[in-house]
């Protein structure tokens, strides 16, 4: 008696591996899908920079037709959009997602919230560049402003850098308040950043006092390092000790805030 020859075992089904790098990429290209759906915040963002450069800078002359002072004037109104962009995006945003019934659900799925945030911070660097794109042409066309090809891209890369812990203090307001007091409170944050760093007036005009509070702030921090990537000129002594120091207090804050808000939704 002959038996009937066994057929192999079918092999296993392949699974796809999600790794947090494609998570993060899905997040991401969510994110900037729904960013882009609503057109105004998108034009709002790269117009802003430019048009403050057009009435504040080009008119005065002195300044406009010095390359040093024009590509100051840049590096200044560059920090200004990135740290406005960040806190109103994040402070806001965040805020706003929390009462979104879709955020809960997805804040319970296992992959974490580590993908979320990194495509949140990619996201915004991605409208921050496309945002200083307009002020960049503005310089360029009206102003006496001249940087090399390599300090250009030093200058992005140091925008990319300083954008971090301002998208982390965005984090840490959004997830910690309702929206009507993120936004106050992402105004309060702001303006008062922006003087002390000297994103609207040149610190060489601050008295000795307002001067030493300005270089422990992270606006300050952020405007020197990419004025010395700009022009060359020399960043006060600590600056880099500063801005890294104050990104990990904001990444503290807004880790405490998630788990904090992660906490009272989900017990």
């Amino acid at each position: 008696m002959t038996t009937a020859p066994q057929r192999p075992a079918a092999a296993p089904a392949s699974r796809g591996v999600v790794t947090p790098l494609r998570l993060t990429w899905l997040h991401l290209r969510f994110q900037f899908l729904e960013t882009i759906r609503i057109p105004m915040a998108v034009i709002g963002n790269m117009l802003f920079p430019a048009l403050a450069m057009a009435f504040f800078v080009v008119p005065q002359q002195e300044v406009a037709q010095n390359p040093l002072w024009a590509t100051t004037a840049v590096a200044g109104l560059a920090m200004f959009a990135v740290c406005s962009a960040s806190l109103f995006s994040f402070g806001l945003g965040v805020a706003e997602d929390r009462q979104l019934p879709f955020d809960p659900y997805v804040r319970s799925l296992p992959a974490g919230p580590a993908p979320r945030m990194a495509a949140r911070i990619a996201n915004s660097a991605i409208f921050a560049v496309l945002g200083l794109l307009p002020l960049i042409v503005v310089a360029w066309l009206f102003t006496a402003a001249t940087v090399t090809v390599l300090q250009l891209l030093a200058g992005i890369g140091m925008v990319l850098v300083a954008l971090v812990p301002f998208v982390l203090l965005g984090m840490a307001i959004g997830y910690s308040m309702p929206a009507k007091a993120a936004l106050a409170v992402v105004q309060v944050v702001l303006f008062p950043l922006a003087f002390a760093g000297g994103l609207f007036l040149p610190p060489m005009m601050f008295p000795a006092w307002l001067d030493a509070i300005s270089k422990v702030t992270p606006t300050r921090a952020a405007r020197d390092l990419l004025d010395q990537a700009l022009t060359g000129t020399t960043a006060y002594g600590g600056a880099w000790l500063v801005l890294l120091g104050w990104t990990v207090v904001f990444a503290a804050l807004a880790t405490w805030a998630y788990r904090r808000d992660e906490g009272r939704r989900f017990r």
